[in-house]
């Protein structure tokens, strides 16, 4: 059964770093296209980062653009997201999710088959 779960979620003040990680179980997520996508209160869910699966090219949001990076370790079957520069616009739930059709970047919330259960990040002094 394929699944996905987050961790390193919390509390960080502006300025302050974070690392997402996005662990995979059942499958293997280095064969797939991987996003990271956040949803805030109110706020429909936007994607954040993508790294594909054919070439492991990625994609940004303009929002985190030189801020966010995501990558993959694929002998721990992982994705990560490392968060600089954090702004309290950046505060929502972020979610991991999987895309097993895709072969490049894909940014549609709709077209990902499997997602991990969110992780709450939280900026504020």
């Amino acid at each position: 059964q394929a699944q996905l779960a987050e961790s390193g979620g919390g509390l960080v003040q502006p300025g302050g770093s974070l690392r997402l990680s996005c662990a995979g179980s059942g499958f293997t997520l280095e064969y797939n296209t991987i996003g990271w996508f956040r949803q805030a209160p109110g706020k429909e869910r936007e994607v954040v980062a993508c790294i594909s699966s054919s070439d492991s090219s990625t994609y940004y949001a303009d929002s985190v653009k030189g801020r966010f990076t995501i990558s993959r370790d694929n002998a721990k079957n992982t994705v990560y997201l490392q968060m600089n520069s954090l702004k309290p616009e950046d505060a929502a739930v972020y979610y991991c999710a999987a895309d097993i059709e895709a072969m490049g970047i894909s940014k549609i919330s709709s077209g990902y088959n499997y997602w991990g259960q969110g992780t709450q990040i939280t900026v504020s002094s």
